[in-house]
């Protein structure tokens, strides 16, 4: 009687395709993760910069020019902001620049203009 089965070089492709498989799979599951990560810290950046821009307006009148640091904390995670408050040609108002830092790697900026009240 003759017995039927898988020869040992079937096997090993069969498992070698798996593993390509797995591999491609364990790629794309870090590449989803690292994504997440990025919108969370994005998301939490652009909550810090709108924060301190409101800020400003609610001191109602016309902010200094000049650079200030600020750290955010959201979430669990500390978050830096770099205000950037710059003249116009038109000496009414003032571009103020929120840049926002995780880990000392840029995240996102937020601009506008504030005039006086």
């Amino acid at each position: 009687m003759k017995q039927r089965g898988f020869t040992l070089i079937e096997v090993l492709v069969a498992l070698g395709i798996v593993a390509v498989a797995m591999m491609a799979g364990l790629k794309a599951t870090g590449s989803l993760s690292r994504n997440a990560e990025r919108q969370t810290t994005s998301m939490l950046g652009q909550i810090c910069a709108e924060n301190e821009l409101i800020r400003l307006r609610l001191l109602r009148q016309l902010p200094d020019t000049g650079n200030q640091d600020i750290e955010c904390l959201q979430a669990g995670q500390t978050l830096q902001v770099n205000l950037s408050v710059r003249p116009t040609p038109n000496p009414n108002f003032r571009r103020v620049d929120a840049r926002v830092l995780s880990r000392g790697e840029y995240v996102l900026q937020l601009s506008t203009v504030m005039g006086r009240n």
